[in-house]
């Protein structure tokens, strides 16, 4: 039996390129098993423990005196304004990529396949109309930001 097992096991011809596959085996295991959760888990505890300190501000500030009131709600104000600013950036940037990636498309798919009647280089409008319609909210749609 074991004479069997170092037949298969060991014999170039079976094998081939085990090594390779083991090592991408436990690349994948250690990535999606280990790695990902620890960084979900890392990303999380930031996440609360910023949101903790935050409100211990906020809370410090209401209790400090009579205009702490008024400046914790202010504050509260100006970072729901920023929060709502910087996704709006995001839709930019994320908008003006796709149309980018689209236009790529468009021109990359036209030369590889000049010849063919049936060109399938229409695909890159895809991304390309994402990103308008992306940037006709941010710019013409979206509420104001006061």
């Amino acid at each position: 039996m074991t004479s069997l097992a170092f037949l298969l096991f060991f014999n170039p011809e079976v094998v081939g390129n085990a090594g390779l596959w083991i090592f991408l085996s436990i690349g994948a295991v250690s990535l999606f098993a280990i790695f990902i959760p620890t960084v979900t888990w890392i990303d999380k505890q930031h996440k609360e423990r910023e949101a903790f300190y935050k409100a211990e501000t906020i809370r410090r500030v209401a209790e400090a005196s009579g205009e702490g009131a008024k400046a914790a709600l202010e504050l509260l104000q100006q970072q729901s304004r920023f929060e709502r600013q910087k996704g709006r950036e995001g839709m930019k940037i994320g908008g003006l990529v796709c149309i980018g990636v689209g236009a790529a498309m468009v021109i990359f798919l036209k030369v590889q396949t000049a010849t063919d009647p049936g060109a399938p280089y229409m695909v890159g409008l895809i991304p390309a109309f994402v990103g308008v319609a992306l940037l006709v909210y941010v710019y013409f749609m979206a509420a104001p930001l006061e």
